[in-house]
């Protein structure tokens, strides 16, 4: 197949063109490189350094002697994202290529802009893009689990079928999004669902869960290939902090209660993920919706799973949570379709005492403290 990667330079989207790449697909490489903007913007970089974009499909061709083809320019720009989906002629398209981080969304009325802006209007050029070159292009798009907030039944794939007055439906799940960022996504999939069901496109939405981890067997392969790591309030994920702070000897920071529950999977189960949907595609017309985890965990059993893991003393500290969001709450997450393809997970301990630890240590001179603990609140966004 042909799979062009959008948002190819970011944490998962250069691991997951290098499996796909490995797995004998010819695959195209797209980024605006606004992720390492954001990087000098808040003044914290990646725990592991990165190659640039350049450098790094150089060294996957060394070692793979596989070609990456690279495009650079923003799916903002109606113009250039459809002349390289013309120019590349993928069978499928992965689309990383958005604003990603929650806290970044709810920094101030100009970062909430931003993110809709820029997630919402890219993926609807993407989808116009799309339907002029090619109707049966494949669309695989990243949402998050983040869309369908905490709601007091299970959360479904995607779908949920309705009995109302005697009357039955089949609707799409009820969204209850906790950030401006999550919000685009729900636009994004509702925006989605509507190409499929008026323009005959076909699409999967994988509602993803955490990902933790940062080695797949191709970046392991040279230095050079490394993804990032990031660790900071912003971007950052709850358990890099919390395998950082574990590791420089300094107390795991949990929001609020620590009673929120959260989906996770590990980076080599994404990658996996995306190989599958993208080598069994969705049916023309049909949005198709996966629900991307493999565990979950309560924030305070994971900051004692840390814990437990790490070879010394480590000791738990509550924070006022910076977020709204409901503490004790119900969470069943239904997530059959990708096993149903073949997906065998890992686990998170193992992640843990294999690579998680070793990384931070290899690289705690790298750490910025001040960029661990949380510096957006979300009502303090009216003030921003």
């Amino acid at each position: 197949m042909r799979i062009l990667v959008l948002g190819a330079d970011g944490y998962l989207g250069w691991p997951t063109a290098l499996h796909l790449s490995a797995a004998g697909h010819e695959v195209g490489v797209l980024d605006n490189f606004a992720r390492r903007a954001y990087d000098e913007e808040l003044g914290v970089e990646s725990l592991v350094p990165i190659e640039s974009f350049e450098t790094r499909i150089e060294a996957w061709r060394e070692v793979s002697g596989k070609t990456l083809t690279p495009y650079v320019g923003d799916l903002t720009d109606p113009e250039f994202t459809t002349a390289a989906v013309r120019g590349f002629r993928p069978d499928a398209i992965v689309h990383f290529a958005e604003q990603r981080a929650a806290p970044y969304s709810m920094i101030d009325q100009a970062h909430a802009v931003y993110t809709q802006t820029n997630n919402v209007v890219g993926t609807l050029n993407l989808l116009y893009a799309i339907a002029e070159v090619d109707p049966d292009i494949h669309l695989v798009k990243l949402g998050t689990m983040g869309e369908y907030g905490t709601p007091n039944i299970d959360i479904e794939e995607g779908w949920l079928e309705i009995t109302h007055k005697g009357r039955t439906d089949r609707v799409l799940y009820p969204k209850k999004p906790g950030s401006f960022y999550h919000l685009s996504k729900v636009h994004d999939s509702h925006n989605i669902e509507f190409a499929c069901r008026i323009w005959g496109l076909r699409a999967t939405d994988l509602n993803q869960g955490v990902v933790y981890g940062q080695q797949t067997e191709q970046t392991d392969r040279d230095p050079r290939l490394a993804t990032r790591f990031d660790y900071d309030a912003v971007f950052g994920t709850v358990l890099n902090r919390f395998v950082i702070q574990a590791v420089l000897g300094r107390p795991l920071t949990v929001y609020g209660d620590g009673s929120q529950t959260r989906g996770m999977l590990e980076i080599r189960d994404t990658v996996e993920c995306i190989r599958l949907a993208c080598e069994n595609p969705a049916e023309p017309g049909e949005f198709r919706v996966f629900n991307q985890m493999t565990e979950s965990f309560r924030l305070e059993e994971l900051a004692k799973t840390v814990a437990e893991a790490f070879p010394g003393d480590v000791e738990i500290e509550h924070l006022e949570n910076p977020r709204v969001e409901q503490s004790e709450h119900y969470y069943n997450v239904v997530h059959t379709g990708l096993p149903g393809l073949g997906l065998r997970p890992h686990l998170l301990s193992n992640t843990l005492i294999e690579s998680l630890f070793p990384i931070v240590e290899a690289n705690s001179e790298r750490v910025q403290d001040g960029a661990l603990l949380p510096s957006v609140r979300w009502r303090g966004a009216l003030r921003g």
